[in-house]
């Protein structure tokens, strides 16, 4: 897809806001023609850059621009079998969590959207990073969870929404896309009881896999609880063509910069019209 703005300029991207999207072929076909026809339409379109975020080994030359950990989950054996391979930690989250009296909510409609969303804004305050707007998480209700291709589910202790998670789903698979958590209630282990009633739900209904998304090389907490259950882990790399240097070109991590100490001393209102700002010149 082509992203188009006057702040980050243009530029095509496979796909804007996913964590993984290789090239798309058919079976048994050599996809690096596409590649050279997608550059070329770059330089059409003068875009910056061509991005890919898998890098494909038919895209003659690629080097990676930047990497990250991705894990996925497989579902053979039904749940007993997953929730075996679940480290002992995670196991034992899930029991924690239970005993303290977490409740687990299943939806896919706008009423628990909002749920999740002020536990996502209040999440993102923390990690210091402007939370997506409130008009993204409705088109999402709206395009995809109201279509069953996700769910929500909602973690509440005494009443109080305290963790959450959105999933997107279709033809067998899940990926697990956003998350949330009220650290002050951490203690309870809300989050590992959403993640297996997750990975539950979706083993009971015949989904043969969940893909956890990426996780930056510097996480290494959030690196250790997605290794906590069960999947297996590989490398994601991406690839980026400049166009203007015409070559291949390596990227940072923007996991940790200054910005993320300021937006954490910002008031969540704040963040909010940050997002709002922000992200239609991201991708």
């Amino acid at each position: 897809m082509e992203v188009s703005s006057a702040l980050t300029g243009r530029r095509g991207v496979s796909l804007p806001f996913t964590d993984v999207c290789p090239g798309l072929k058919l079976a048994g076909t050599d996809s690096g023609a596409l590649y050279e026809a997608a550059v070329e339409l770059g330089r059409e379109r003068r875009w910056r850059y061509l991005e890919c975020r898998d890098r494909g080994s038919d895209w003659a030359g690629s080097t990676p621009s930047v990497e990250f950990y991705g894990h996925e989950i497989f579902f053979e054996g039904g749940p007993e079998k997953v929730f075996g391979r679940l480290s002992s930690a995670a196991r034992r989250g899930v029991e924690k969590a239970r005993k303290s009296g977490v409740q687990i909510e299943f939806g896919n409609d706008l009423d628990a959207m909002q749920v999740y969303y002020r536990l996502h804004c209040a999440t993102r305050r923390r990690h210091g990073i402007p939370p997506q707007p409130w008009r993204f998480f409705e088109e999402i209700a709206g395009q995809v969870l109201a279509q069953e291709r996700g769910i929500i589910l909602n973690a509440r202790l005494q009443g109080r929404a305290v963790a959450g998670a959105v999933f997107f789903h279709q033809r067998g698979q899940a990926i697990y896309k956003f998350g949330a958590l009220d650290y002050r209630f951490q203690q309870a282990r809300p989050a590992n009881l959403v993640m297996w009633e997750a990975l539950q739900w979706y083993s009971t209904r015949g989904f043969s896999s969940m893909h956890l998304g990426r996780t930056s090389k510097v996480n290494a907490g959030l690196r250790r609880f997605k290794q906590g259950l069960g999947g297996v882990e590989r490398s994601i790399e991406y690839a980026r063509f400049d166009l203007r240097k015409n070559r291949f070109v390596t990227d940072r991590d923007r996991a940790e910069s200054w910005m993320n100490a300021l937006f954490r001393r910002l008031p969540v209102s704040w963040l909010r019209l940050a997002g709002a700002f922000l992200y239609p010149h991201l991708s």
